[in-house]
């Protein structure tokens, strides 16, 4: 039977439901190109479904599980089901308006992740913000200005930090630049208040954040990146850099495992967590 995972998380889902479509090709020796043709499509489009990168069709769908071999009618129904499932619109869908095309995929994934990684060097991780420092970066420094395109851009990221208060929420380790602390987003009150919400969301389990002092800034990773781990063993490890017009989506066992040992550099060179912790409270006293 087809393994259901990832309940409730469309992004993930379809990762899964392609991935198992690539397991029943390989095992019927059928080529890429053999399969867009029987589906009229392109070796390709083959292999963005198997990767989870577009939507599909049950048409589709029925189509390859024939020529994959595929006849048990309660299997059957199963892959139905979950093309129908993994084609709900996620929460984030609602947003459409606001949400640059290259960052769907990564609200959905970062929906499904058991465990975020993360290192900034110029902001607060996006998912520790406050809404006022949220408010100062979307409004490229005029908080004052509140255009409904401006305040659908807060409720976005606000609506992405409720993944760290689930049951089953994810453990997030931050690290970040000591720069952060000493960048004024917002003004003094704002970044503040920031700071002080760092000291408090830090004291949940699954948050851990350590702060890279300026004598060994810059030493382990040139830029900001976030590596996405999923507990789901046929969703790869992912790492995420964004840039201003765009995202890169890194997963090849090379570079995720470059990007592993950036990680474990990040983690010697920072301050430990109690470490960070006790600068953080040096830092507000000095605001």
């Amino acid at each position: 039977m087809v393994e259901r995972r990832a309940e409730g998380k469309p992004t993930a889902r379809r990762i899964v439901l392609g991935s198992q479509l690539r397991r029943l090709r390989e095992a019927a020796e059928i080529s890429r190109a053999q399969a867009g043709y029987r589906i009229r499509g392109s070796e390709s489009k083959i292999s963005r479904m198997e990767l989870g990168r577009v939507g599909f069709k049950e048409r589709d769908i029925a189509d390859l599980l024939a020529m994959y071999g595929v006849t048990d009618p309660a299997m059957l129904e199963e892959f139905l089901t979950m093309v129908k499932e993994s084609n709900n619109p996620g929460w984030w869908h609602r947003y459409g308006e606001v949400i640059p095309s290259w960052l769907t995929d990564f609200v959905g994934l970062e929906e499904s992740a058991s465990r975020i990684q993360t290192y900034e060097l110029q902001f607060v991780p996006g998912l520790m913000q406050t809404e006022e420092y949220i408010r100062a970066i979307v409004s490229h420094g005029r908080p004052d200005v509140r255009t409904p395109d401006i305040e659908r851009r807060v409720k976005l990221r606000m609506d992405r930090q409720k993944v760290l208060h689930r049951t089953d929420a994810p453990k997030l380790w931050a690290v970040v630049d000591e720069s952060v602390l000493h960048r004024p987003i917002g003004g003094t009150r704002v970044l503040r208040g920031q700071i002080e919400y760092l000291l408090e969301i830090t004291r949940l389990p699954n948050i851990t954040l350590q702060v890279v002092p300026y004598g060994l800034s810059g030493y382990a990773a040139e830029g900001a990146f976030t590596m996405l781990r999923f507990a789901e063993s046929e969703l790869p490890d992912l790492v995420y850099i964004e840039h201003l017009t765009g995202a890169l989506y890194l997963d090849k066992r090379d570079e995720i495992e470059k990007y592993s040992r950036v990680i474990d550099r990040l983690s010697v060179d920072a301050e430990t967590p109690a470490g960070t912790r006790q600068l953080l409270s040096k830092r507000r006293a000095e605001l």
